[in-house]
């Protein structure tokens, strides 16, 4: 007996649902199997990591402040990740050079970055063309630390004031320096800065580093600089005069330095920071590794007194809280370039 036409037809729609399948279905399962079966090793070797040393670039030159954050922290993170965290200096081009290698670096977490604010957002501003895009090649891991910034000049320069000092800027137009440890670093806008606020022409030299900036201040070759706490040891041997701390409140290793407000600049405001970044595509688990392991570090009562010691405060261990810092500080440097001039190039 022949089947029926109708018969036929539900045979003929299984026969070609049965196909389809096989069509379809069979390349999805085995796409599916290869996507785990290739994501396992890459979830295995975040889970061990790290399992070789790591490299942290300070794209400065070795003695400045970032450098020194870093050595303070060192020995404390090799422990932490049971591999040795090798600080490499790279400086050149107001840290530009060192954050260009970081960027590029493969995202593996082998390679990391302790920067202070120039080349993630201060350069992006001051520079016709940068080597790299400092909001998308990068992702903030954590801020270590925040630190003031004091104004100082020769013990030789006849001034006692921020008021006496502004005088005699515009006794003498463009006759008076100060000096930097680069073009784009925070020195340099702070003096940009100042210049704007203060109606004042006072030159910019640009130095090689933060110790030849302060040397340039100790030999009075320059009248101003804008330095870290290290330079109170100057200031106490009578070498230098301390005449302002930049930061909103006095500090508490300096309290007898007025702020920028209480000496006559009112809105005057610049607070010197370090943080952790990484290449952009790295490892969500590595950079809360990283978050984890630097915030119990600079957690350690021996670590903050460390650095309380020496004027600095320890920073924030939430990678958000960072994130939203950084987006204040683009909006800051930005309208401190626009509005003072400043170019790089």
């Amino acid at each position: 007996m022949q089947p029926s036409t109708s018969t036929i037809k539900r045979r003929l729609r299984a026969s070609l649902h049965r196909a389809l399948r096989a069509t379809v279905c069979a390349p999805l399962i085995g796409c599916i199997v290869l996507t785990v079966l290739s994501a396992a090793p890459a979830q295995a070797q975040t889970a061990a990591y790290p399992q070789r040393p790591i490299r942290l670039v300070v794209p400065y030159a070795p003695g400045g402040p970032t450098d020194v954050v870093g050595r303070m922290i060192l020995e404390r993170l090799s422990g932490a990740f049971g591999q040795p965290v090798v600080l490499d200096n790279k400086p050149g081009a107001g840290g530009n050079i060192g954050a260009e290698l970081v960027a590029r670096a493969p995202a593996d977490g082998y390679t990391m970055m302790l920067t202070a604010a120039a080349p993630i957002v201060i350069n992006p501003y001051l520079y016709a063309r940068m080597p790299y895009d400092a909001q998308r090649d990068f992702v903030p891991v954590v801020l270590a630390t925040t630190a003031p910034t004091f104004m100082v000049v020769p013990a030789s320069l006849p001034v006692t004031s921020v008021r006496e000092l502004i005088a005699l800027a515009r006794s003498q137009p463009g006759k008076l320096n100060f000096a930097s440890s680069g073009i784009g670093t925070p020195p340099h806008l702070s003096g940009e800065l100042f210049n704007h606020m203060a109606g004042v022409e006072i030159t910019h030299v640009p130095y090689r580093s933060a110790l030849a900036a302060t040397t340039a201040v100790l030999n009075a070759e320059v009248a101003l600089d804008f330095d870290q706490p290290s330079i109170l040891a100057h200031v106490k041997a009578g070498k230098l005069r301390l005449l302002a701390v930049t930061t909103p409140r006095r500090s508490p290793i300096a309290p007898e330095a007025p702020t920028m407000a209480e000496a006559g600049l009112p809105g005057y405001e610049v607070t010197a920071w370090y943080g952790f970044m990484a290449p952009a595509a790295t490892p969500r688990e590595i950079v809360q590794r990283w978050v984890t392991e630097v915030s119990r570090v600079m957690a350690l009562p021996e670590v903050r007194e460390r650095f309380l010691a020496v004027g600095f405060e320890p920073g924030s261990g939430n990678q958000d809280d960072f994130a939203a810092f950084l987006r204040a500080e683009h909006l800051r440097w930005s309208r401190v370039v626009r509005e003072s001039g400043a170019r790089a190039d």
